[in-house]
């Protein structure tokens, strides 16, 4: 990736934002450990192991992390041996888990290891790296984030389009004062569900997909 970072960093975002992200997170962990530790006793019991669920995600830069969750589906297989749909392997604890966001608290330790910070664009899959246009490039110049603002403006009610505007929008405007209204408004939109999809691929297409098919289309015009 050619990335440019928009604009000098300001001294928050070279000083100040680890050290809320560090801050947050150990406090976070020390207040949520009995949740973790019944969340992985429950999964263990239920799904078997591994506990985490662990994917390759595109970090700062573009450099590849494994991304950790805990794990929500089955591992079940057609007749032929290949995975069965998300929607079929979804367990009703995995349902649960991804409705109030407990799958998401592994990535508190992403967050201690330096790959993610709190707050910064969600990081998507590997494959969607190359139908990103250079205008979206600088959502690659942060930290990948736990939430962000695409999550606190629509989540997954949002399209494609305007979840990596907002990702771009952030890190234009990246500020300690944004960070921390992020931060509450995504307790707010957990506590209430607020544009959640347990299973946003059933309603929601692959960025992949939904690019390659606009592509086609632009060249038959």
């Amino acid at each position: 990736m050619n990335l440019n970072q928009t604009s000098r960093p300001s001294i928050y975002q070279r000083y100040g934002k680890r050290t809320l992200d560090v801050m947050l997170t150990l406090l976070a962990l020390f207040l949520l450990s009995p949740i973790l530790m019944v969340i992985a006793f429950v999964v263990r019991a239920k799904l078997g192991v591994p506990i985490l669920f662990r994917q390759q995600r595109p970090g700062l830069r573009g450099t590849p992390f494994m991304v950790y969750k805990f794990r929500t589906m089955t591992d079940a297989r057609d007749a032929q041996g290949n995975l069965r749909s998300d929607n079929e392997r979804l367990t009703e604890l995995g349902r649960f888990l991804r409705a109030t966001s407990l799958d998401e608290l592994p990535e508190l330790f992403n967050v201690l290891k330096g790959e993610m910070s709190l707050v910064g664009p969600r990081p998507l899959l590997m494959r969607y790296n190359p139908y990103f246009t250079d205008e979206e490039l600088p959502r690659f110049t942060v930290r990948p984030g736990i939430t962000g603002l695409a999550q606190v403006s629509g989540r997954n009610d949002l399209s494609w389009d305007e979840r990596i505007a907002s990702d771009v929008r952030y890190v234009r405007e990246i500020s300690l004062g944004l960070d921390l209204k992020i931060i509450m408004q995504t307790v707010g939109s957990v506590l209430t569900r607020q544009g959640l999809q347990v299973d946003p691929g059933s309603t929601m297409r692959d960025l992949d997909e939904e690019r390659r098919e606009r592509a086609n289309l632009s060249s038959e015009v």
